[in-house]
């Protein structure tokens, strides 16, 4: 299951940057790369569509999205790290996201160290956000500490290899563009410190040009902003559901297929797309030119150069680009809540029988049993369910913890491991043991494509 993950959106009260490509060269206050070669190379995780990178701020080392629909730096204060960050001259501001939520109270600092590989910055500003809601991790199963986006893509070139999980940066002056046959380039646009592309999909019979913003901080493929006029509207077969949650709050809407989305002579075809309800992305649409989001399940089909100075995005198709788009049929979307003690055997531990079992002392049996052990396991609740999914009809509720899957224990998987059991094909058979209110009980149903 790909758990919609949405990029935290520039705060309402805050003076809008013109983007002048001429004068980025001749900023002081940028990201530099420290070595000869004027480039690094940095390992990230992909996990549920989305780069995770690792991100050194103040000296302490930190886990951040990479985010091309963000634009400064935020951190999430779940754990207090911004106690060890020593962050400092701070303002407080009010952030403002995807959702239809109250506005979010943060700390504006400036003046800290941030470093990535051997890129680094020694005067950047970021957005310590203190609400405890706001962790995004239980939904990832990895622990995400931060955001940041405009403010490394604006300085360097930044390729992302999507099929080795690397990162490349590049001093722009250093960089050297290479022939591609195979490859396209398209024109980027700004608004507001992100980039938009130009594309077509092809929907309810007819080519609809859109202009999208790329947001590689969400994990859907496709969003699309409903709109009659432009013939951009749902096909009959849809179904409501959640699609994510936002610094203000969760986002749902309308799942449903489109036939092709072009991206010049690149077509991908039946592709996921999400029509939002129009409240929850009030603040998403103040750009009117805006058709919707490109996001990170379409993005990681291409190895990507990302070129801000000469506003140009080259595509390369990768062997992720004929993947079947799938979604999950399940109605369950999981997150992970904390930990429960599991009685196992231990491994490590050999067969004492002849030692202990079987010892007796003046008529007096005594038998420890090292066969097993107690470990913390991490534990996976129900935290959203479809209405007339699958999961629901069978029973099952928000709050049910899954003990296993299948017969096989739920804490022998990662997350994304578990949640993509509910993206396989139709009528596929799934059996869950959950833990509801201290009682165990075994739900059983099997997934259904609503598209078939």
């Amino acid at each position: 299951m790909k758990i919609a993950f949405f990029s935290i959106k520039k705060p309402i009260n805050l003076i809008l940057i013109i983007f002048c490509f001429t004068n980025l060269s001749f900023s002081q206050n940028k990201f530099t790369i420290e070595n000869k070669k004027q480039s690094d190379k940095i390992n990230f995780k992909l996990i549920n569509n989305l780069i995770i990178i690792p991100v050194e701020v103040n000296g302490v080392n930190l886990s951040f999205l990479l985010d091309t629909g963000v634009s400064k730096p935020i951190i999430f204060n779940f754990l207090n790290v911004s106690d060890t960050l020593k962050i400092k001259d701070t303002e407080t501001i009010f952030l403002r996201g995807l959702g239809n939520g109250e506005s979010v109270e943060a700390l504006k600092s400036k003046n800290n160290i941030f470093k990535i590989g051997d890129a680094i910055k020694l005067s950047q500003d970021l957005y310590a956000v203190y609400d405890s809601n706001l962790n995004f991790a239980p939904r990832l199963g990895f622990p995400v500490h931060g955001i940041i986006g405009f403010d490394l893509f604006k300085d360097l070139i930044v390729e992302i290899n999507y099929s080795k999980k690397i990162l490349k940066l590049t001093t722009p002056e250093a960089y050297t563009y290479k022939k591609c046959k195979k490859c396209e380039r398209l024109n980027l646009e700004f608004y507001n410190n992100k980039p938009y592309i130009n594309a077509q999909v092809i929907m309810n019979r007819e080519m609809i040009p859109i202009k999208l913003l790329i947001d590689s901080g969400g994990s859907d493929a496709l969003w699309l902003f409903e709109d009659d006029s432009l013939g951009i509207r749902s096909s009959n077969k849809f179904f409501y559901d959640f699609l994510g949650h936002g610094l203000s709050g969760s986002v749902y809407g309308k799942r449903s297929k489109v036939r092709n989305l072009l991206l010049k002579s690149f077509m991908l075809d039946k592709v996921n797309v999400s029509f939002p309800d129009s409240t929850y992305i009030l603040h998403a649409r103040k750009h009117k030119n805006r058709n919707g989001s490109l996001s990170g399940n379409i993005l990681k089909r291409f190895n990507v150069i990302f070129d801000y100075r000469r506003a140009i995005i080259t595509l390369t198709k990768n062997r992720y680009f004929n993947e079947k788009f799938q979604y999950n049929k399940s109605g369950i979307e999981l997150s992970h809540d904390g930990y429960r003690l599991v009685r196992e055997k231990d491994g490590a531990s050999q067969n004492k029988d002849d030692k202990y079992g079987n010892s007796q002392n003046q008529g007096t049996k005594i038998i420890i049993d090292t066969k097993y052990k107690l470990s913390l396991k991490p534990a996976y609740v129900v935290v959203e369910l479809r209405k007339d999914s699958p999961a629901e009809k069978a029973g099952l509720l928000i709050g049910d913890v899954i003990l296993s899957i299948n017969n096989k224990d739920t804490y022998q998987f990662k997350l994304q491991e578990l949640i993509h059991k509910f993206y396989e094909d139709s009528g596929k058979r799934i059996k869950l043991k959950v833990e509801r209110h201290g009682i165990i009980l075994t739900v059983d149903f099997k997934l259904e494509d609503v598209f078939q």
